[in-house]
């Protein structure tokens, strides 16, 4: 896979931008706040229709303006695609593959693929689990472009049910001791099954993912850190302790260790009128010899640990799809020691096209830079250097 072109117009600080990318490695370099990290948000926003820096679309739309569009033109084993977002203040996005606009973003995800590695990903390790079950999710998207549905699915029934159970706690509150709160679990008992059901497809998934995650994050770690130093990678599901065999072939016992967990919390989920149970509280647990890296861990061992999960990514995808994604490093040179910037511009060499983002070029050998595209983006405009 191969991004030929990116056109941004009114996209964060940018008015009006088209970039042609003529080699494998691309290097942005320039001041902070310029729009160096704008630009891999954008290509990020095409693979996975988020971003994430941003939770709205007109945050991504340039102040003053109604309206910001994202097009690029890149080939693939299967052939050559433009694709084209359109963001609105106002009202939907509109999406569009070869120029024919689609009803369903369905559609759109899967075509371009992209892991995006920054110096907020350090905190995929000592951060909370939120920040873990985002990670998950947005490689699962890349993986399995269906799975997008299914989680809008898992959260609209969470939403619902919330609001149920925010609204069961106001009434409790009111009607005091004359509340009859055995009448209200048929009432949530609808939403129940529902989110046992979606649920469960999300946790197979995840579950499944990390599977085959592991190995390969594993290999990586093994060659980057020190001798003796072991990475293991466990999912730790909020709906009971289950085998990871379970988890992944087994939908009826997971949707049964689900319900009874329920069950297990109802009264806490009446008091405190709110779900209790489920994936999005799920936790991923990093360790080290055994050891939690996010409370143990050294510095050096966490970005260890997470430059080895980025390059596992890479490889997981590229096997799934058949295709190399894009690596999108925007300013982590800066946060690895010397030792792990080698071991990260050696492992993607010529085999993944690469945009990275600098406030300087000291980091790269010369060799790196003669082979590479360098681009200087100042206030929002992008010169060739």
């Amino acid at each position: 896979m191969f991004l030929k072109t990116l056109h941004l117009r009114n996209f964060r600080n940018y008015i009006e931008q088209r970039v042609e990318f003529n080699a494998p490695k691309t290097i942005l370099v320039g001041d902070n706040a310029q729009g160096k990290s704008n630009l891999l948000e954008a290509v990020g926003v095409l693979a996975t229709l988020k971003s994430c820096r941003a939770n709205r679309d007109r945050e991504l739309i340039r102040e003053g303006e109604s309206v910001s569009q994202i097009t690029a033109y890149l080939t693939r084993i299967s052939g050559s695609v433009e694709l084209s977002l359109t963001l609105r203040n106002s009202s939907r996005r509109t999406l569009a593959v070869n120029g024919y606009t689609l009803r369903r973003q369905l559609d759109f995800l899967g075509i371009l693929k992209a892991v995006q590695f920054s110096s907020l990903d350090l905190d995929l390790v000592r951060g909370s689990p939120e920040v873990r079950r985002q990670w998950l999710d947005i490689l699962l998207v890349q993986l399995e472009p269906i799975y997008a549905h299914i989680l809008h699915q898992y959260n609209q029934v969470l939403r619902q049910r919330n609001a149920l159970l925010k609204a069961i706690k106001t009434q409790k509150s009111i009607e005091g001791e004359s509340f009859d709160i055995a009448s209200k679990h048929s009432e949530i008992a609808i939403w129940d099954q529902q989110l046992a059901s979606i649920g469960t497809r999300v946790i197979r998934r995840r579950a499944r993912a990390l599977v085959r995650l592991t190995p390969i994050a594993q290999e990586w770690h093994s060659a980057i850190a020190r001798q003796g130093e072991i990475l293991n990678i466990r999912y730790l599901p909020n709906v009971g302790s289950l085998l990871v065999s379970q988890l992944c072939d087994n939908p009826e016992q997971v949707e049964c260790a689900f319900l009874e967990q329920i069950r297990q919390k109802a009264l806490a989920e009446f008091h405190q009128g709110t779900t209790l149970v489920g994936p999005h509280r799920d936790e991923i647990e990093f360790t080290i010899n055994q050891v939690p890296a996010r409370q143990y861990g050294s510095q050096g061992q966490q970005r260890t640990l997470v430059l080895a999960l980025k390059l596992a990514e890479l490889k997981l995808i590229e096997e799934v799809v058949g295709d190399s994604p894009l690596l999108l490093l925007d300013d982590v040179l800066a946060e690895l020691d010397p030792k792990r910037q080698h071991q990260l511009l050696e492992a993607i060499q010529e085999r993944f096209q690469t945009l990275i983002t600098t406030t300087n070029l000291g980091a790269f050998e010369s060799s790196w830079l003669s082979k590479s595209q360098i681009l200087s983006v100042k206030a929002g405009k992008i010169f060739s250097k």
